[in-house]
């Protein structure tokens, strides 16, 4: 299995197959397992074999194939998958982190990324937030005795690039944990444990499921770390991936490549476009030579991603005046979805910011976000010119 290519790896790796020999992932819907004796039930609270589960808060058959195929894909050994990328993200940090620990993280993140960040401060974690495109503030920042190292590989939603081999190696210098949101890079481009990341996390409600089907997360990383470590805290606090979001997310990853292949494309297609646009002060995308970070982009995911964000002339009001004009993008939070998708991040995702942080990580009222999706980039470009008409 090593040895196969990603699609094959997308469509194969993980599976379990039951006595009837099913094609399909089989859907173990049971909170529940039942032990032939006693002893059997004893012996496997004391430890578990690869095929033997006790509780759906544990483990699930269904889950663990999602699991096993994310770490196939992702090079790491293994993965735990949580309720959804928000859970992955709380796991991936409070298990690591007590009162007294330090962790340093890039100040652009998710508002609930963010959020999570702030509770650990409240419990004594001392928390310093970076420029995280700027490697001289992590080399200020990192220092012997920081625990972790936290960052978006790109950011939401202003689409900066992080350095991730440039972290990673200032911080395991001072042997601290890197640990990578990865959304935006998508697993179909994720380079981030050639990179030198030691934990990967996704929401799998996006790019993953990619038809806005349910919620999932998952946390990739070593096999000591997922198992002494994150799968102590995440199963005695709660945070299960039912069986069925695990299959829908199995589904779900074998169009994956083929998916973002095409959102990818898309979306470059479509900032090409918009470049110099009258109605846009800013057209913001990793893939565009004119990024700031476009060499690392190339470097680190050969391809500039799924999202492009722009900024509208007219502020929130003209912002709006875009999106309510639409007729195929359809307003929500979401993204990576097969059907595209426009945000408004300073009203919605990143709304609780105060203005002065919002202005400081570059979230302008005119600034919207855009998910491509998967229909055709000619009919999504007429729909956002007509829609900038309406400015």
């Amino acid at each position: 299995m090593t040895d196969w290519k990603t699609r094959t790896k997308l469509v194969h790796s993980g599976t379990r197959r039951s006595q009837y020999g099913e094609m399909s992932e089989a859907i173990f819907l049971t909170q529940g397992f039942v032990y032939e004796s006693a002893e059997q039930a004893e012996a496997r609270f004391i430890e578990s074999g690869p095929d033997e589960f006790i509780y759906a808060r544990y483990g699930n058959p269904t889950v663990r194939m999602f699991e096993e195929r994310i770490a196939a894909i992702e090079g790491t050994e293994d993965a735990f998958a949580t309720a959804s990328g928000m859970a992955a993200v709380n796991g991936a940090l409070t298990s690591l982190l007590k009162a007294g620990d330090h962790v340093v993280a890039a100040r652009a993140l998710f508002g609930s990324c963010l959020y999570v960040l702030e509770i650990l401060g409240r419990f004594g974690v001392e928390v310093t937030l970076v420029d995280g495109t700027d490697l001289d503030q992590w080399r200020g920042a990192v220092r012997d005795g920081t625990k972790a190292v936290f960052l978006e590989s790109v950011s939401n939603p202003t689409l900066e690039v992080i350095d991730v081999r440039g972290v990673c190696e200032i911080a395991h210098a001072k042997g601290a944990l890197v640990i990578v949101d990865n959304v935006f890079a998508t697993p179909t481009f994720s380079r981030a444990v050639a990179l030198g990341a030691d934990i990967v996390v996704y929401s799998a409600t996006k790019h993953i499921d990619g038809s806005g089907r349910c919620l999932g997360g998952v946390v990739c990383g070593s096999r000591t770390y997922i198992r002494k470590v994150l799968e102590p805290y995440l199963k005695h606090t709660g945070a299960a991936l039912s069986p069925f979001n695990a299959w829908v997310l199995l589904k779900g990853m074998e169009t994956l490549d083929l998916r973002v292949r095409q959102q990818a494309a898309s979306a470059l297609t479509i900032a090409e476009a918009l470049v110099g646009h009258d109605k846009l002060t800013k057209v913001i995308f990793p893939g565009l030579k004119s990024h700031p970070n476009y060499a690392i982009a190339m470097d680190q995911m050969g391809a500039g991603g799924t999202v492009v964000t722009m900024e509208i002339k007219g502020g929130q009001a003209g912002a709006f005046r875009f999106l309510n004009a639409l007729e195929i993008i359809k307003i929500s939070n979401n993204l990576g979805d097969a059907k595209s998708i426009v945000t408004h991040p300073a009203t919605t995702t990143h709304q609780r910011l105060t203005p002065e942080k919002r202005a400081e990580l570059g979230i302008t009222p005119g600034m919207v976000r855009l998910s491509l999706g998967l229909e055709d980039s000619d009919d999504l470009l007429n729909d956002v010119n007509q829609a900038l008409d309406a400015v």
